[in-house]
């Protein structure tokens, strides 16, 4: 027996999903799509969300969400456009990223559209 509304269903999530990925792709947006769930899929974000509390939020204790909005503000724009990074060369990541360096991940526009169909 084929179960029509499982069917309507996953047709309706197929289509959301292409959409979704549509739109990262015209952000230039790359997503992971190994899906293999391993701790290194998220090791940038997870070693700057740990440089953020321990070099910022622990020792500054902000006392209002007004006071640590502007602390980790400062502390990102610092992050993003002075301070140098050992695994990008001893550059920035504005540097690196105005100099194209990161459009070389875009280049999987094709691969994601083809992943969707």
């Amino acid at each position: 027996m084929i179960n029509l509304r499982y069917l309507t269903q996953t047709k309706v999530l197929n289509i959301q999903q292409k959409e979704h990925i549509q739109i990262l792709v015209d952000n230039n947006i790359s997503i992971s799509m190994d899906g293999k769930g391993r701790a290194t899929d998220n090791i940038v974000i997870e070693r700057f969300w740990r440089s953020l509390k321990y070099e910022d939020v622990y020792p500054q204790s902000y006392s209002t969400i007004k006071e640590a909005r502007t602390g980790i503000g400062k502390y990102i724009n610092i992050y993003n456009t002075e301070r140098l990074h050992q695994t990008l060369d001893y550059a920035t990541p504005d540097e690196m990223y105005f100099k194209g360096v990161n459009n070389q991940v875009f280049q999987s526009r094709e691969m994601l559209l083809d992943v969707a169909s």
